[in-house]
């Protein structure tokens, strides 16, 4: 049992930092590896589809399938997919990770983050709900501490500004999160020209339309920048949003620190 525990430990820990290439992982037993949440066990294989910073995946759904708290039809629905953002666009969706039980299309499951509040909920779709998978290399780090952003590609910085986050009474909230629209004109000029709507939610109500998503977008008071003039929201000045509204792709990675 204890070779076993020790072999387990030391896919898992292969899983982890192995390139895309060589994420797939082979559980001949249940004691090694298993898919469990709402009193579900299942041995299967494991597919590592996104990194968060060098590499990462996403689709568009096909329909608004039930989004379960385990890979498996039988556990608990927790939420569904959203063909929509809140601004009307199509809503994307970051694949974490894939599960199959079998060799059948019908067995396998990608783990998806799902937007909204509370932050941080993750679920398991079957895979035929999703469409065709994107990848992007690209990661966006905001710092909240030092008021900056910077954009990776790989793990190359191509990007950086100055930000203005949160207040300290409406923070921008902390986390890992993805770009799920690109915006030209929200309707205001305190929004700047170009916005990319996330995945994040603020604790509160943001400044975003209809309140709730965390934006980042340009502003027309760039001399509180750097700064917390916001209600959540990440202000950039107008010309490096443009920049940043460039080169930033759907389904970019988003880290909050």
């Amino acid at each position: 049992m204890q070779a076993r525990a020790r072999l387990a430990s030391l896919l898992w820990r292969a899983l982890s930092i192995a390139s895309l290439t060589t994420l797939t992982l082979f559980v001949p037993s249940p004691a090694i590896s298993s898919a469990r949440a709402g009193g579900v066990s299942q041995a299967g294989r494991v597919t590592r589809l996104s990194n968060l910073t060098t590499l990462s995946h996403w689709a568009y759904p096909e329909t608004a399938a039930a989004v379960h708290s385990a890979p498996a039809a039988r556990s608990p629905v927790i939420g569904h997919l959203r063909m929509l953002t809140p601004d009307g666009q199509a809503q994307p969706y970051l694949a974490l990770r894939s599960f199959s039980a079998g060799s059948s299309a019908s067995s396998a499951w990608v783990l998806v983050p799902l937007p909204g509040r509370p932050n941080g909920r993750e679920g398991w779709v079957a895979a035929r709900a999703l469409g065709e998978l994107h990848a992007t290399r690209e990661y966006l780090r905001i710092n909240r501490e030092t008021l900056r952003a910077t954009l990776f590609r790989g793990r190359r910085p191509i990007w950086s500004a100055p930000v203005g986050l949160g207040r300290p009474s409406l923070p921008t909230p902390a986390g890992h999160f993805y770009v799920i629209e690109k915006l030209i004109s929200v309707g205001s000029p305190i929004y700047g020209p170009y916005a990319l709507g996330t995945s994040a939610y603020a604790p509160a109500l943001s400044e975003w339309p209809g309140g709730g998503v965390v934006g980042i977008h340009g502003t027309n008071e760039p001399q509180l920048i750097p700064g917390r003039p916001s209600h959540g929201c990440i202000r950039v000045r107008d010309t490096a949003m443009a920049r940043l509204w460039q080169i930033a792709q759907i389904g970019t990675p988003v880290e909050i620190v």
